[in-house]
């Protein structure tokens, strides 16, 4: 099990390499033909490009650091996050709102992840 500390450094470089834009494309391919709206609203912006980015990298982080139970309840929480995304259509308010929202949500998750004392 990882201590706080590694926890904490694990999460510090992941938002450092968001940061420093390493981190620059879409999670998914902005070249493939059928992009549904949102998506296509994402390729084009730079900053809901990014915005997904940093979605991604802490999603995956948490994703290693949960138990397996935890880990499916996260995994369903952001199946149901990608549909509300798809909703907004190409509207990059409301997509830049959904990520604020998923970004708080996963924030609050690694906040209450049971950590060694």
């Amino acid at each position: 099990m990882m201590t706080a500390r590694a926890m904490m450094m694990a999460f510090g470089f992941a938002i450092s390499i968001f940061a420093s834009g390493m981190a620059q494309a879409a999670s998914f391919d902005c070249d493939a033909k059928e992009l549904k709206p949102d998506e296509k609203a994402i390729c084009d912006n730079r900053a809901l490009n990014d915005a997904d980015v940093k979605m991604v990298t802490t999603f995956e982080l948490l994703s290693g650091l949960l138990a397996m139970g935890s880990r499916g309840t996260l995994q369903d929480e952001q199946t149901a996050w990608l549909k509300k995304r798809q909703e907004c259509g190409a509207d990059a308010a409301c997509i830049k709102a959904a990520y604020d929202e998923r970004l708080k949500q996963l924030g609050e998750t690694y906040k209450n992840i049971n950590r060694p004392l």
